[in-house]
């Protein structure tokens, strides 16, 4: 029984190899035609850069605890109960930021983006958008009259970006573009957050992390200053209400500490994060990865090409029998 296993395993190998041989031509073929379509479209493919930075929340000493037992003492003073020192962000809070809307729109605003996420679009003579050609043309004045009728319908206030007869990229254009470019990650191990954008300008790649570093100082410095107002308005006016010596020391405590938080905020340097590595500008593509595609593709040709020769061969077969 078991020599009889054997002498049929090894026959039906001797099959599948003859199957393979007969059809060896067709497998090769398919192999190089799929290598020279994937080689030839990979070439018109625009090379990738990604320029990166690392940064590091600021450590600060944490002021929640004379905080919480003033606002005790107080009673239902919500407003300063468990407030840190400002600039005291944490990974999850700094990576909420990088990937918010408010900070994209600022860096899209502050820096004209758009004519640089759009570059076909925008007209580097004429300092304009392009106009679309006709069939853009009739689909915009289809748009346009549709807006009209429901804006009659149902009068409202448009949302950002979708002003009448705008040319060109809307802001929420840019948004979804930045989604696409910008990276952020975090790791826990380390307490390191990285910063990166993928896109197949080098030097514009450099320029983007940059301007997200900034934003993100000139917006976590602006938000700690308010916040520090807030909060030394009302100690001000509660160090008017009271008079017990122990509580005007602590009031007068977390004053100066505010104060301090404000000349820390206007430094912004190193204020809520500092740069460890800052973006520099790449001189190597990370992809496409040309050799790579071609050599996988060709792996499958080949899979798909024996699946194809042994299908043949079973439709050559069921033609014989018949």
């Amino acid at each position: 029984m078991q020599e009889q296993m054997t002498q049929d395993d090894e026959i039906n190998l001797l099959e599948y190899w003859g199957v393979i041989r007969k059809r060896w031509k067709f497998i090769i073929s398919l192999m190089l035609i799929v290598a020279f379509a994937v080689a030839v479209r990979s070439l018109f493919m625009d090379n990738i850069y990604q320029a990166s930075a690392v940064i590091a929340p600021v450590e600060s000493k944490d002021r929640a605890g004379g905080m919480s037992s003033l606002a005790a003492q107080f009673g239902g003073l919500a407003g300063i109960a468990g407030i840190s020192m400002p600039g005291s962000a944490s990974l999850n809070e700094i990576k909420s930021l990088l990937n918010s809307k408010v900070l994209k729109e600022k860096v899209i605003e502050q820096n004209n983006l758009l004519p640089v996420l759009f570059p076909d679009a925008w007209d580097e003579e004429k300092g304009a958008w392009k106009k679309p050609g006709k069939p853009m043309f009739l689909l915009g004045v289809l748009s346009d009259l549709k807006k009209k009728v429901k804006a009659m319908a149902s009068p409202k206030k448009p949302a950002r970006g979708d002003a009448v007869n705008q040319v060109g990229p809307t802001i929420w254009d840019g948004l979804r573009a930045l989604d696409q470019i910008m990276k952020v990650s975090i790791d826990q191990k380390t307490s390191m957050i990285t910063v990166s954008a993928e896109l197949n300008d080098p030097e514009i790649a450099a320029k983007l992390v940059e301007y997200f570093l900034a934003a993100l100082t000139d917006h976590m410095s602006s938000e700690a200053k308010r916040v520090a107002r807030t909060n030394r308005a009302y100690l001000e006016e509660q160090l008017l209400r009271t008079a017990d010596p122990v509580v005007r020391q602590k009031i007068n405590s977390l004053l100066g500490q505010q104060v301090e938080t404000m000349l820390m905020a206007e430094v912004k340097e190193n204020f809520a994060f500092k740069v460890i590595d800052r973006p520099m500008v790449p001189d190597r593509k990370i992809k496409p990865k040309r050799a790579q595609m071609v050599v996988l593709s060709s792996l499958l040709a080949a899979f798909i090409g024996v699946f194809l020769a042994f299908f043949l061969e079973y439709l050559e077969k069921v033609r014989k029998s018949e």
